[in-house]
């Protein structure tokens, strides 16, 4: 039950408290405590978890950017608190709130909230330094998804420190789904698994050649070499890039890995037997899949295998470009669509595609273990960055936990295979990895 302020006389007033405004824009379905800097509340009393706006300028953040937007620049800004929860991992108050709707008050009543807010609320402030520029501003780094802007939103999510990452991916250094085995299995046990499932649905052996794009710090590249197979890796991170050298020239591996600093379309070799695109395709946009399967498909010979393992939306209804923290603090540029949408789209290209899965289970599965990591090395990582990012990582993996296990996007991979003009088979009759 919400907390009324009264004026001096006793009598209620007509402006409305943020409490109850939260009420309103809520439906009055509130699942947990909310507590606000004007001394009013809401929500159950006994819930667990409870979210804290300590400063006018969290609710300058919220209603000058409604939606997850405003709400991440509260939360990264510290002006809004989460209660009776770790901030690497807020993942139990993120699915309490899943089940919240909010809802857009009759206009008598937004009026009302707005007379009650006043004008200093009402006035748009600079966000968190750890947003990204909007899509209108980023026109400065180049066309959407042109080679100068791809590198520069990578720049942006990834280039944060090969130290911080440590802390959260643990010893694989891997960046993208997992595979597991059994929910008990421990990240690094299934994240080789993954490696192991990819290289097998590639159907590389001793002495082929692999081309790896999106590669981050090197993993599969490195897998690939370790098992005899000549593999040249592409990522845009420049850190990343300086880090995967010094791991395959630490493992000797020197004479068949190599990790470039570079665009993939910028690779200028060809004929390779297999590709990797393991979480790149997130980052190209659906507009730029015609050229990035031909590319693809131009780059490997006659019975090459492309694995194509990306996030993708639930359903084939157009393209979703992300949504606004997704945009500005994570992933700038980035956009999903359905599997169906990618599978079509390799098939015009020419690929026959032999096999596809989703992985969203274990999506989950592995954004929690990031976040267990990140809780569990918080001081040493938030030094390492600053309180704000640290924050950010724990909001992001936590809240796309919840995505994955309610179905909101999931993880395919796609096995495709380059036939010869004659259209003859080039693969076995039946799938020959082990899943």
């Amino acid at each position: 039950m919400t907390t009324f302020e009264t004026e001096r006389s006793g009598q209620q007033t007509d402006k409305l408290n943020l409490a109850q405004i939260v009420e309103i824009a809520t439906g009055g379905e509130m699942p947990l405590r909310f507590s606000a800097y004007d001394g009013s509340t809401t929500g159950p009393a006994d819930s667990p978890y409870g979210l804290n706006l300590t400063a006018p300028e969290g609710a300058t953040y919220i209603v000058t950017a409604p939606g997850d937007l405003g709400m991440a620049r509260a939360y990264v800004s510290g002006t809004l608190e989460a209660e009776g929860v770790h901030p690497g991992d807020p993942y139990p108050l993120l699915k309490a709130l899943g089940g919240v709707h909010f809802e857009r008050p009759p206009a008598r009543t937004l009026a009302q909230i707005v007379r009650s807010l006043g004008p200093d609320l009402l006035k748009p402030i600079a966000p968190p330094p750890q947003e990204h520029l909007p899509r209108w501003r980023r026109v400065a780094e180049g066309l959407r998804h042109s080679k100068a802007r791809d590198a520069e939103v990578i720049h942006h999510h990834y280039d944060v420190s090969n130290t911080f990452y440590e802390y959260v991916l643990g010893p694989s250094m891997t960046y993208t789904c997992a595979v597991f085995e059994s929910e008990n299995q421990s990240l690094e046990d299934a994240q080789e698994n993954k490696y192991r499932l990819v290289f097998e649905k590639l159907r590389l052996k001793p002495g082929d050649r692999l081309l790896d794009i999106g590669c981050g710090w090197g993993g599969m590249v490195r897998y690939a070499a370790r098992r005899g197979v000549k593999a040249i890796g592409a990522t845009l991170s420049k850190e990343q890039a300086q880090w995967a050298q010094k791991a395959i020239a630490d493992e000797g591996l020197g004479d068949l890995a190599e990790v470039r600093h570079s665009d993939y379309r910028d690779v200028p070799e060809n004929g390779f037997d297999a590709i990797s695109s393991i979480g790149l395709t997130e980052h190209i946009g659906a507009a730029n899949y015609p050229s990035y399967f031909r590319f693809l498909h131009d780059k490997l010979r006659v019975g090459g295998l492309l694995l194509n393992h990306s996030i993708t939306r639930p359903h084939n209804r157009g393209r979703h470009k992300a949504g606004g923290f997704i945009d500005r603090y994570v992933f700038p540029d980035g956009e999903l669509t359905g599997s169906g949408r990618l599978i079509s789209e390799a098939q015009n290209i020419g690929f026959e595609v032999m096999h596809e899965e989703n992985l969203r289970q274990h999506y989950a599965l592995t954004l929690k273990a990031w976040c267990e990591n990140l809780e569990k090395n918080w001081d040493s990582a938030r030094s390492e960055v600053d309180e704000a990012t640290a924050r950010l990582w724990g909001l992001y993996m936590a809240g796309s936990r919840v995505g994955f296990e309610t179905n909101g996007v999931q993880l395919h991979q796609i096995l495709g295979v380059k036939l010869g003009k004659d259209q003859a088979p080039q693969v076995p009759l039946r799938p020959w990895w082990v899943a």
